[in-house]
Parts: C-alpha cells; structure tokens; sequence
C-alpha cells in the first residue's frame, strides 16, 4: 500500500486535539442518554455496571484506537479503512474498516437534528414559550416541536417546529468543517467546551441548591435525588390486585423515605408489600449490562471511527496515552459530575421518584419533558432553562463537527479530492440523509430504526474488529510500544491482559446478548419476544423501518464502491516496517 501524499491538515497543538476530541466525545449521551439509563435502572447498581464497563471495554478500545490512528499517520493514511489494511499488511480489513466511516456518516444524518431540537428548546426559552405546568403541555409541545404525530409535521418554517433550525444547524457545523482541523474544529472546541463546562457548572451550583422545592414533599429533595442517583440498592412497593393475581412494582422507596409509620401501614395491608433489592441481584439483570456497556460507547465515542481518524492527524512524538486518558476524564466528568448530577436530583427533588417513573424514562423523557417542567417551578427557570439547552446545542456541535472528519478523509485519500470537494459531497449526502429524517418524523420511526442498527449492530462489531486487530494481528508488545511512544505516563501492564482477553469476550458478550434479545430469546430466565425492530422488518413490515435499513445500506454501497476505485489500495507495506 502506497502512502498517501503529504497531509496538509493537522492539529495546531496537543491541547487542541484532547480538546477536539473531548468534543466529540461530550454530546448529547452526556447530558440525555445518561440520565436517561440511569433514570431507568434504579441508579446506584447501573452506575457500578457503568464504571466497570469504562475500564473493562472503554479506555481499552480508547487506548488501542488512539494507537491504531498514530500507526496509520506513519504511513500516511488518515482513513480507518486505508488504515486497517496498512497496519495489518491484510487488505481484507481494508474493507471491514468501512464500518468506521460508515457509522458517523449514519450517525450524522440523525444527530444534527436532535442538535437542532437544543437549538429549538434554547430559542423558545429566551422567546417566553417553555412555561409548563403540567406534564401533557411539555410533552406536547416537544411533539409538535418534531413532528411526532405525523409525517412532515415538523416541516413547518416557525420557532416552535424544527424545520427551521436544521437548517441553522447544518449551516453552522458546515462552515467549521471546510475550515479543516485547526481553523475549525479545533478552533471551535477550544471556545465552546470551556464555554459548556462553565455553563454547566452554573447550572449544577443552582440545582444542588433547590433543597426541598415543595415543603408539602418533604422527601422530594436534593438529597434523595443524590441517593437515588448513586444508591445501589432499591426498596420497592409492590402490590397486588387480587388475592390470585402476581404482584407488580408500584414505585420505589427511597431509604430516608420509608417512615416507620409508612412501613407499619403497608405490613398492614395484604394487598401490599415492600421487597428489597440488592445490588447483587440487579446486577444480575443482564438488560443492565448492556445499557451500561451501550452508554460508555456513546460517553467516549470508542467504536465510531472518529478516534481513529483525528489520532492520525498526530506527530509520531504526541503522547497519545496521556491524550487519551485525558480526553476520557474530561467526558467522564461532564457525563457523570455535570449530566448526571444536574437531571436526576432536580428531577426527583421536583416529582419524587414514583413521579419521574410515571412520566417515562425514554432517552429524551428526562431532557426534553421533565426538565423543562423543572425550569418552569425553579426561580429564575426561564435563564437556567436558556443555559442548560445552549448548553446542549453546545456539546452537540462539538460533536457532529467530528462526525464527518472520517469520511472527508477517506474521499480526499481514496478519490484524490481536496478537502472542499469532499466536505461537499458528503454535505449533499448527509443533507438528503437528514431531511430523511426529518420528514418521517411520525413516532420518530426512522431515527430511532437508524440509531438502533448503528449502534447495536455496527458500532460493537467496530469495537470489536479494532481490539481485535490491536491486541492479536499487531499484538499487544507492538501495540504497547507504539502506544509509548513519547507517552509521559505508561498503561498499566494488567491493560494487557485486559485488552487481550477481557474486552474482546466482552464484546463478544455483549454482542450476543444483544442478537438474543433482538430474535425473542429469554436470557437470564427472562421470557423473551422479538423486539419490535425486528418486527418492524420481517414479522409485521414498516415501510419507514426498511426505508431507514436501505439508508444505512445506501451508506454502506457509497463508501464501499470507492475502495476498488483507490489507486492506493493496490499494494500493501510491511508490517514490520509499519510498526518500527
């Protein structure tokens, strides 16, 4: 394989680079996704799944994809795929690398328009709109903000539909991506993650302050909503509607909640009981797991082709173990001391927990419903409000501005394009893609079939392919030794073992786990059904779902179909010269 001319793009400096890729890793799953999952699994429990699914599958992936990118800047590839077949001197994994250009493409045409609902929320606010006092109004007017109810709903040129802001938004990371790396998205993410981080902080100083909201509650509190947070274990009430009938969960206790006088009144009612779970046994429930291990993807950006690209574009002297680390702390503390902590206490203090159950814990429940209807009770709630969906807008520009790199690198490298030919290419691409979207906006049914696929299906196999490759084609001496090179600290020795065997059977885990749900196969003694995916395309056919399946295909054919046409990928280098 012959080496791509000179790069002319690069980073201006290493600060830069965590920054950027810092960016692309705080998005919206910090901020929505995250409260959301552990809204849904009771708190404490899925935040030890969560943490250990950051050591055991993240900053392994993290580290061998920040190794995998450096190895590919020394043959002068910047394209995962041209990479993949480079570094493993087998140029079948040139074709499997099309995955990671294909997933931020796929991802892309979704994103920027939950980017432009933000945007949207954050307008509505300085406008006056967002004064919610019942749980029906938020979630209206969040419905007819994207079209929810009907197809081509959201196409309407107002401050209170979307349509409107995809354009804005498409325009702003438009102009960032033709400026390349340093003059714009480096230069962007300089100003806006400290700008974010700072907003975010406000916003967290204010909510840890609410105290009790509602002296008539005095168990709907700050503290309760930091217990329930971090709170392993769980007391649930249960009840039963006949004498015969199985018992089902009506709402969970927390511990500083449960009087003796409430404990005595449900002991006295046969139709009630309380039943404790421990951590142990909800860390059982394997549904947890792969939240938690779907969640660090989404935290870290590890399995979207992204970290790969940007580590191409460092010095062969960059430290790149500390650069990862770094890069990894920063979103890990946005994620969990700033996403976290300002949804789930707020959310709670103001409904309790039975109350955040009853309005639903979907993805976008916590920030787009319960949220705004905390900001309408909270003093000053219009301003914090504003601020806390800026800040949303914010983080989700820092990354969908990343999500693109890939693909522009592989048209510049594999079709011999400068760097405006290829952003505008995939500019009309993503713009047919996003309209897509937008326009079949009835249930969200093309949005979610899309993020569904990418990121169960796709996103782990990338996982997956990369360790593999890191940790068995190249091996893990090789790997260590170029991943330390000009590297101030060293990764842990047992991050061998880890890599080597732990992540990949993780992955694997996971991976399986996930198909058995998806056919209707019960797992961990759980009757199981074919998820509604699934149905969506073979049991009771959607023409949105298969519509949204040919849409990823359709990525797929486009960026597969330029590898034959690479004049680059005819003969391949020495991996032995690769890895010296």
């Amino acid at each position: 394989m012959e080496p791509a001319k000179t790069k002319k793009d690069s980073w201006n400096s290493q600060v830069g680079v965590i920054l950027a890729v810092s960016g692309s890793a705080v998005g919206l799953g910090n901020f929505l996704r995250f409260p959301g999952q552990v809204a849904e699994f009771g708190g404490g429990a899925f935040m030890i799944a969560y943490f250990l699914s950051f050591l055991l599958i993240g900053l392994p992936i993290c580290w061998a994809e920040w190794s995998l990118g450096r190895m590919g800047s020394k043959v002068g590839f910047n394209a995962s795929p041209n990479i993949l077949g480079a570094i493993t001197n087998k140029p079948a994994f040139k074709y499997l690398g099309v995955i990671a250009v294909v997933i931020p493409i796929s991802i892309y045409m979704y994103y920027v328009v939950i980017e432009a609902w933000c945007l949207a929320y954050a307008v509505n606010y300085l406008a006056g709109n967002m004064q919610f006092s019942e749980t029906s109004e938020a979630s209206g007017f969040f419905g007819s903000l994207i079209g929810v109810s009907e197809n081509g709903s959201a196409l309407k040129w107002d401050i209170k539909h979307v349509g409107f802001y995809v354009l804005i938004v498409f325009g702003i990371n438009f102009i960032f991506i033709y400026r390349g790396l340093s003059r714009g998205i480096e230069l962007f993410c300089q100003y806006a993650m400290p700008t974010l981080v700072i907003i975010a902080v406000v916003i967290l100083v204010r909510v840890l302050t609410l105290g009790t909201p509602d002296e008539d509650y005095p168990n709907r509190n700050i503290i309760n909503g930091l217990g329930f947070m971090w709170n392993p274990s769980k007391i649930v009430l249960q009840v039963q509607e006949t004498p015969d009938s199985n018992w089902m969960d009506k709402e969970e206790i927390l511990p500083t909640q449960l009087t003796p006088e409430m404990r005595s009144a449900i002991e006295a009612n046969p139709d009630q009981r309380l039943e404790k779970r421990s951590m142990w046994s909800q860390l059982l429930n394997p549904d947890l797991w792969l939240a938690a291990a779907s969640q660090i993807f989404f935290s870290l950006s590890v399995g979207f082709g992204i970290i790969v690209t940007y580590a191409s574009y460092m010095k062969k002297d960059d430290d790149i173990v500390l650069s990862g680390l770094s890069a990894a702390s920063a979103n890990e503390f946005c994620e969990v001391a700033l996403g976290g902590l300002i949804s789930i206490p707020a959310a709670v203090a103001f409904f309790g927990v039975s109350g955040l159950a009853a309005i639903g814990l979907g993805t976008f429940d916590i920030g787009f419903n319960v949220l705004p209807l905390v900001f309408a009770r909270m003093p000053f709630g219009m301003l914090f409000g504003f601020l806390f969906f800026f800040l949303l807008f914010l983080a989700a520009v820092t990354s969908s501005l990343s999500m693109l790199q890939p693909g522009v690198a592989y048209l510049e490298e594999s079709m011999g394009l400068n760097r405006r030919q290829s952003v505008t290419i995939l500019g009309a691409f993503t713009a047919s893609g996003a309209g897509f979207v937008l326009y079949f906006s009835e249930g969200l049914k093309a949005l979610d079939t899309i993020d569904y696929w990418v990121t169960n299906l796709l996103m782990v196999l990338l996982s997956l392919l990369q360790i593999i490759i890191f940790a068995w084609v190249i091996g893990i001496k090789k790997g260590f030794e170029e991943a330390h090179q000009g590297a101030a600290i060293r990764i842990p020795r047992v991050f061998g073992f880890v890599m080597k065997y732990v992540t990949p059977t993780l992955l694997i885990i996971i991976f399986g786990s996930w198909l058995l749900k998806a056919l209707g196969v019960g797992i961990g003694g759980s009757a199981g059904s074919i998820n509604n995916y699934i149905r969506d395309l073979f049991v009771e056919p959607n023409t949105v779902a298969w519509m949204s399946v040919g849409l990823i295909l359709l990525v797929v054919l486009f960026i597969g179909m330029i590898i034959p046409s690479s004049k680059k990928m005819t003969k391949t280098n020495n991996q032995e010269e690769v890895s010296s």
